[in-house]
C-alpha cells in the first residue's frame, strides 16, 4: 500500500494480483472532504513483444510520452507553449485516469530557463541603468548569450511546478526525476532508477523526467545505439528509449514538430509521410534538418526509436504542435487511429491501403484510356463469371451467414441484406450487361462543341472523376454493381466491404480482377482487407476523390463527419412518405409494396400519411388490415394518436428510419399539407402520392423536393437497375453533382478541351485583329473525343 499526500487530497492504490498472473486489479479510492469515489479497472499485464498493428495499441497499459523542445517551446524559442502544454497534459491525465501506467520525458527547462534569466537581467540593467543616469532610460540594453546549463538550472524547478499545478487539476500526483547518462550505465544507479519508477507507478504518481542538463557531461564517442543494451543518452529521445526498454514499456510516443517521418524532408516536392516504418527501411529515407530548437533531428529520432522497437517496445512519432489536433493526438494514438509513423517489426502480408490506392490510380488511369468496347468487354466478362462461378460464390456467402448467425451481432434487415442467392446473381448479371451497353457512351463523350473564333474551337468532354472509394456494409453484391460502374465510367475504385461478408467480398473481387486482367488493369479495383479504420481512409484526401458510403444512416453520418477533405455521395436516411390522398383509389393503395416487399431496404417507406377523410371508412379499414396481416408494427404519429381511444404506441420521432416492418401512420387534412409534412420530417429520398386526381398528383410531383417522387407505384422504384442504370453505385440525396440513384452519368465529370493555332488573349483585345464568336457546333449522336 503507498499513500500520496497534496494538499488535501489524498490518494490511496491497493494493487491485488490474480493468481493466474494474466491481469492486474486497481481499486484506487480517492477522498477530498465529504467526496468519495471508487474505480475498478482491469488491465492486462505487461507485453515482452511489440505491438504489429495500430489496432493493438488500445491494449498499451505502459505508456511513454516524450514531448520534444518545439513541443513545450514557444515560437520564440524563450518561455513555454502553456496552452499546447495543458492540452497534453489532460490526454495523460484521461490515460492515468483509465488505468494505464503513464510516464513523461519532457524538454522545456532550457526554455523556461533562458525566459527567467532573460528577464532577471533586462531588471537588472534597467535598475542600473536608472541609479547611474538618473532617469530609466532603456535604451542599447542588450542580453548577452546565456549559458544551456544555467538556463536549465534556473529553469527546471518551474517547469516541474507548472507540470504540478497541471496535473493538480485532475488530481494527479507527480514526481521529478532527472538522469544523465552515467545513471544509466552503473548498475547499481540503474537498479536504484528502476525500482523508483516502479515505486512510483504502484502509487499511480506520474513521473516527469528529464535529462539533467545543469551537470550532463558530452556524450560518449562511439557508444551510440549499439545493440539492446547499450545506449548514450545524448538528448531526450535517446533518454525515451532507453526508460521505455529498461521498465519494458508498451507504447513509445515521441511528440515532435512535424506529422511523421517522411521519405525526403518535409515541405520538399513528392515528400511522403510514412505511415508504418519497419527495421531495414533507412535506406530509402533521406533526412533534413534538425528542429529549431531540439538538438536530436529526425534521425536521432528514428534510431532512439528503432533502438526501443528492438527491445520490445512499440513506438509512433507524431506531431504535438499543430493546434488542430493536440489536444487529441495522444489519445487518438492509443485509439489506433492512423496518427503518425507508426513503427512494426511486422510487415504487413500485402501491399499498405495508400500502396493500394496509389496501384489504383496508376491502373484507372490506364482504363480510362481503353476503348468504348474494351471496357464493355470486362462489364460483359465480370457477368458472366458471376453465372460461371455462382457455387463458389454462394458457398463463400453460406459461410458468412452462418458465421453472422452463430455471433448474432446482426439484425434480421443486415442479415437478410448479406444473403446472396441464385436469383440475385442473376439480376446481377442482367443489370451488368445492360451497364455494358451504356457504357459504349461514357468517357471522352463531347456534350458540347463551341466555335470560340475562326480556327479556335472548344469542347467539353466526359472524363472520370479519379479515385473513388465505396465503404459498404452487409450486401456483397454492391461490390460487382460498384465495380462495374468504376469500369465503365474509367475510375479507379477502393473498396472497403463489412467483415460479415469477408468470405464473399474476397471471392467477388477475385472475378472482378481477373474480368479487369483481360486488358491488363487488374489493379484498377482495390479491396481494403487491412485493419484500415474508416475514419483513417476518410483523411487520405490527397490520393481519393469521392466517398460513397452504402449502408446504414449511421455509417453515412459517421463518413460525413470525417471525410472534411473529400466530398461524399450518399443519403444520410431513407425516411420515405407515401400519402393516400382522399381521391385514392383502395385497390392501388393496397397493392403498392412500398413497406413489406423489402422492409430493409433504405426506399421501404417509414411514413403513412393518410388524408382525415378516409379515418373511420372501409378504405383505412383495408389499409390497417393489410399491414396488420403483413405483421407490419404500426406506431401512431402525434395527431393520428388523437383521433384514437387506444391507439398504438405513439412514435418518438416522426424522422425514423425504422429499416424493418414497422411504419408511422399520421393523419393530414390535406395534400399541401403532406407536402409540408414530407419537407419538415423527410429526408429528401424517395416519397409517393397515391391518388386519382391528376391536378393533385401534379401539384404534388412538382412541390415535394426530393430525389425521387411518384404518384401511384411503389417507392421501391427508386432504384438503379429499376431506372434502366444497369446498376447504382447508392441514391444521392446531395443537390450537387449527382441526385437520386447515382449510376454511369454521376461518376463522371468534365473537362474543356481548347483547340487553336496559336491564337493568344491579346488577339482579342480592343486592339487585337480578332473577335470572339461563340457559335455553338452541333455535337454528333454518340460523338466521342
Amino acid at each position: 500500500m503507498g499513500q500520496c499526500v497534496k494538499s488535501k487530497y489524498r490518494i490511496t492504490l491497493i494493487r491485488r494480483r490474480h493468481m493466474m498472473q494474466s491481469f492486474q486489479c486497481f481499486i484506487i479510492l480517492g477522498s477530498y472532504t465529504n467526496l468519495r469515489i471508487t474505480y475498478l479497472l482491469v488491465l492486462p499485464r505487461l507485453r515482452m513483444h511489440s505491438f504489429a498493428h495500430r489496432s493493438e495499441l488500445k491494449q498499451a497499459k505502459r505508456i511513454v510520452v516524450k514531448l520534444g523542445s518545439a513541443v513545450v517551446t514557444r515560437g520564440d524559442e524563450c518561455g513555454l507553449a502553456l496552452g499546447r502544454l495543458a492540452s497534453i497534459v489532460e490526454q495523460v491525465a484521461m490515460l492515468q485516469n483509465q488505468g494505464r501506467e503513464m510516464m513523461i520525458v519532457t524538454s522545456g527547462a532550457v526554455a523556461f530557463g533562458k525566459q527567467r534569466l532573460r528577464h532577471e537581467i533586462l531588471l537588472s540593467q534597467s535598475v542600473r541603468q536608472a541609479l547611474h543616469s538618473g532617469q530609466n532610460q532603456l535604451k542599447d540594453m542588450s542580453v548577452p548569450v546565456l549559458e544551456a546549463r544555467a538556463c536549465a538550472a534556473a529553469g527546471q524547478s518551474g517547469l516541474m511546478a507548472l507540470y504540478e499545478a497541471m496535473f493538480t487539476q485532475y488530481s494527479i500526483c507527480t514526481a521529478q526525476i532527472l538522469v544523465t547518462n552515467l545513471d544509466f550505465h552503473d548498475e547499481q544507479k540503474r537498479r536504484n532508477l528502476n525500482s523508483t519508477l516502479h515505486e512510483l507507478l504502484r502509487m499511480n504518481i506520474v513521473p516527469i523526467i528529464n535529462t539533467n542538463d545543469a551537470v550532463v557531461p558530452p556524450p560518449v564517442p562511439n557508444s551510440d545505439l549499439q545493440g539492446v543494451n547499450v545506449i548514450s543518452i545524448k538528448d531526450n529521445d535517446s533518454l525515451a528509449a532507453r526508460l521505455a526498454v529498461e521498465m519494458k514499456v508498451d507504447l513509445l510516443i515521441a511528440l515532435s514538430d512535424v506529422q511523421g517521418l517522411y521519405d525526403s524532408p518535409p515541405g520538399t516536392d513528392d515528400a511522403k509521410l510514412i505511415d508504418i516504418f519497419y527495421p531495414g527501411d533507412q535506406q530509402s529515407i533521406t533526412y533534413g534538418t534538425k528542429s529549431r530548437v531540439g538538438i536530436g533531428g529526425m534521425e536521432a529520432k528514428v534510431k532512439a526509436a528503432l533502438w526501443a522497437l528492438q527491445g520490445g517496445t512499440s513506438v509512433i512519432i507524431a506531431n504535438g504542435t499543430d493546434p488542430k489536433v493536440t489536444g487529441h493526438v495522444i489519445t487518438d494514438i492509443v485509439e489506433g487511429k492512423k496518427v503518425g509513423t507508426f513503427f512494426s517489426e511486422v510487415k504487413p502480408a500485402g501491399p499498405t491501403v495508400e500502396q493500394q490506392t496509389e496501384m489504383a490510380r496508376h491502373a484507372g488511369r490506364t482504363l480510362a484510356s481503353l476503348l468504348p468496347e474494351q471496357r464493355a468487354e470486362i462489364i460483359c466478362c465480370l457477368a458472366e463469371l458471376l453465372i460461371e462461378k455462382k457455387e463458389e460464390i454462394l458457398n463463400a456467402n453460406k459461410k458468412d451467414m452462418e458465421l453472422a448467425t452463430t455471433l448474432g451481432r446482426l439484425s434480421q434487415p443486415l442479415i437478410n441484406r448479406l444473403s446472396l442467392s441464385t436469383a440475385k446473381l442473376n439480376s446481377l448479371a442482367i443489370g451488368l450487361r445492360q451497364l455494358a451497353v451504356s457504357s459504349r457512351n461514357s468517357v471522352g463523350r463531347v456534350l458540347r462543341r463551341t466555335r470560340v473564333a475562326n480556327n479556335l474551337e472548344l469542347e467539353q468532354i466526359t472524363v472520370p472523376i479519379g479515385v473513388l472509394l465505396v465503404i459498404f456494409e452487409s450486401r456483397p453484391d454492391c461490390l460487382p454493381q460498384v465495380s462495374a460502374l468504376a469500369i465503365a465510367s474509367g475510375n479507379a475504385l477502393l473498396l472497403k466491404g463489412g467483415k460479415e461478408a469477408s468470405n464473399t467480398n474476397k471471392i467477388l473481387h477475385q472475378l472482378t480482377q481477373e474480368a479487369l486482367s483481360i486488358h491488363g488493369v487488374a489493379d484498377a479495383i482495390q479491396l481494403v482487407s487491412t485493419r484500415e479504420e474508416v475514419e483513417d481512409l476518410c483523411r487520405l484526401d490527397k490520393m481519393i476523390d469521392l466517398i460513397i458510403p452504402r449502408g446504414s444512416s449511421q455509417l453515412v453520418r459517421e463518413i460525413q463527419r470525417a471525410a472534411k477533405g473529400i466530398p461524399v455521395l450518399g443519403h444520410s436516411e431513407g425516411i420515405c412518405h407515401v400519402y393516400i390522398d382522399s381521391d385514392a383509389s383502395i385497390d392501388k393503395a393496397l397493392d403498392i409494396d412500398s413497406k413489406c416487399d423489402y422492409p430493409a431496404a433504405c426506399n421501404a417507406m417509414e411514413t403513412l400519411l393518410i388524408h382525415r377523410d378516409l379515418l373511420r371508412t372501409p378504405v383505412f379499414d383495408q389499409i390497417i388490415d393489410m399491414l396488420r396481416t403483413e405483421q407490419v408494427k404500426i406506431h401512431a404519429g402525434p395527431r393520428f394518436a388523437s383521433y384514437l381511444t387506444f391507439s398504438p404506441s405513439e412514435v418518438k420521432s416522426l424522422r425514423t428510419e425504422y429499416g424493418d416492418l414497422e411504419c408511422c401512420i399520421e393523419v393530414v387534412d390535406s395534400m399541401q399539407e403532406a407536402v409540408d409534412h414530407i419537407h419538415k420530417y423527410g429526408s429528401s429520398h424517395t416519397d409517393v402520392i397515391v391518388t386519382e386526381n391528376e391536378e393533385t398528383a401534379e401539384q404534388f410531383l412538382q412541390q415535394v423536393d426530393s430525389a425521387c417522387v411518384f404518384w401511384n407505384s411503389s417507392s421501391r422504384f427508386a432504384d438503379g437497375y429499376r431506372f434502366g442504370l444497369g446498376a447504382e453505385v447508392g441514391i444521392s440525396t446531395a443537390r450537387i453533382h449527382a441526385r437520386g440513384p447515382v449510376g454511369l452519368e454521376g461518376l463522371l465529370t468534365t473537362k474543356w478541351v481548347l483547340r487553336g493555332e496559336g491564337h493568344t488573349v491579346a488577339d482579342f483585345s480592343e486592339q487585337g485583329s480578332m473577335k470572339y464568336l461563340h457559335e455553338n457546333i452541333p455535337v454528333p449522336q454518340g460523338s466521342f473525343n
